[in-house]
């Protein structure tokens, strides 16, 4: 295949999915990370796409990252019935990490009232709990205004040395094949962090990121104990989920 049609499937990709990892575009396109890196490396030159570590994105989603506020009205209903199955995994006295994300973040009003301890690195998390009944433990670190959480280093190991009964992460995508990937590796590495010593982990994902692959993975499907889900899922691939070893709540 040929210089022109390997930029014809890569920017095919990324209108699709927005990203795109040189490993991952090698493999559909048959050729090698080294060509479609050079490729990318022209597309770049032209402005067309913008390099990223491990592959490229379009240059509208590196000038324009999506804040919180525009993710958290996606799919509302569909992030509501998630977070109702999740309440109802919570038991009184239990301590709970609840991510950054716009998916886990409804499960705060449902919360609100119980004697529970809560660790998160959110923003929008710290404020809505404030002053409820639950005791609101949050990560230092650097503030990113945009997703409005605390990132970086030292949230990173603030989070590594809590016991959490229970994790409610969510993810950018998730696929059958390379588990857990995100937009961010800054969110990623929270996620990682606020899992390692988790006793049980809920992936808190809407239908629609369901056999998603983004730009970066960070973990094996292996890491998640739950899938929580919405009603849009088919039943065949949440089958399949639970073939793979997740209990699957919709």
């Amino acid at each position: 295949m040929n210089f022109h049609l390997r930029k014809q499937h890569l920017l095919a990709l990324l209108d699709e999915h927005g990203s795109l990892e040189v490993t991952d575009a090698a493999q559909r396109l048959r050729t090698t990370p080294i060509t479609i890196r050079r490729d990318l490396a022209h597309l770049a030159a032209k402005g067309l796409v913008v390099r990223t570590h491990g592959g490229a994105v379009l240059p509208h989603v590196a000038k324009d990252p999506v804040s919180f506020a525009r993710k958290a009205t996606a799919h509302l209903a569909e992030k509501e019935h998630i977070c109702r199955l999740a309440a109802a995994q919570i038991a009184d006295g239990d301590t709970v990490f609840i991510d950054c994300g716009s998916t886990t973040f409804p499960l705060c009003q449902l919360i609100r009232h119980r004697k529970l301890r809560v660790v998160t690195n959110s923003l929008p998390v710290l404020f809505e709990l404030a002053g409820s009944a639950v005791q609101v433990v949050v990560a230092g670190g650097e503030v990113d205004a945009e997703r409005q959480a605390m990132h970086g280093l030292v949230a990173a190991e603030q989070l590594r040395r809590y016991q959490v009964d229970k994790a409610f992460i969510g993810a950018d995508g998730v696929s059958l094949a390379r588990g857990l990937s995100a937009n961010s590796e800054h969110e990623a590495t929270i996620s990682l962090a606020a899992t390692a010593a988790a006793r049980h982990v809920y992936l808190l994902c809407d239908a629609s990121k369901l056999e998603q692959d983004k730009y970066f993975q960070f973990a094996p499907l292996s890491l998640v104990g739950t899938l929580v889900t919405d009603s849009g899922a088919a039943s065949a691939l949440l089958a399949q989920y639970r073939e793979a070893g997740l209990r699957v709540l919709a």
